[in-house]
């Protein structure tokens, strides 16, 4: 990849975008509430970029990121991503979120643990929390304690996370069936 540009596409949850750069991917923006919006956020994080065809690399990206959110298990670490300004602790975080298959859940804590830095989950959750480059980096495979969703920062909140959960097929939740039909007679 020589020129930096972004574009939009779309997916089963609405219009995404994504950004590159020579690096690899500069960020990626889940659907915000129209088209504009998810335009408007993209370009205040990355100013000036020009609207592209993407080059092959990206195309793949978005090929991947539009199965996924179809419900087609996938992993994003073949995908370059430009990292540049980005915290070396955020880094690790990122990295080792990579690694987390679709349909599987880790705590903020477990990666905490992993990373080395057990008191650190906190730090995890404010590093998955400024991620740039959802579902890629697939901060929402992350949980709290207890299995219980945590947050999410994209549009819709906790709700999207959620959502992206159910898509991959994941079974979680310190609720009994938080995925699941309600029991009969509810």
């Amino acid at each position: 990849m020589t020129a930096e540009g972004f574009t939009l596409f779309d997916t089963p949850l609405g219009r995404c975008g994504i950004s590159w750069g020579p690096a690899g991917v500069t960020g990626v923006q889940l659907p915000e509430s129209s088209e504009a919006a998810t335009r408007a956020r993209l370009l205040r994080r990355f100013p000036g970029l020009p609207a592209l065809a993407p080059p092959a690399q990206v195309q793949a990206a978005i090929e991947g990121i539009v199965a996924l959110l179809s419900g087609e298990p996938r992993t994003f670490e073949a995908i370059a991503l430009d990292m540049t300004g980005v915290p070396p602790f955020h880094r690790r975080v990122y990295e080792l979120a990579r690694t987390i298959a679709p349909g599987h859940t880790r705590s903020y804590g477990e990666l905490a643990r992993l990373l080395g830095e057990p008191g650190a989950s906190r730090a995890v959750g404010q590093a998955l929390g400024a991620n740039p480059f959802a579902p890629v980096v697939p901060c929402h495979r992350v949980l709290a304690a207890g299995q219980r969703p945590g947050g999410f920062s994209a549009a819709g909140g906790v709700a999207t996370k959620l959502r992206l959960l159910q898509i991959e097929g994941a079974r979680f939740g310190a609720e009994p069936g938080l995925f699941d039909a309600p029991p009969p007679g509810a």
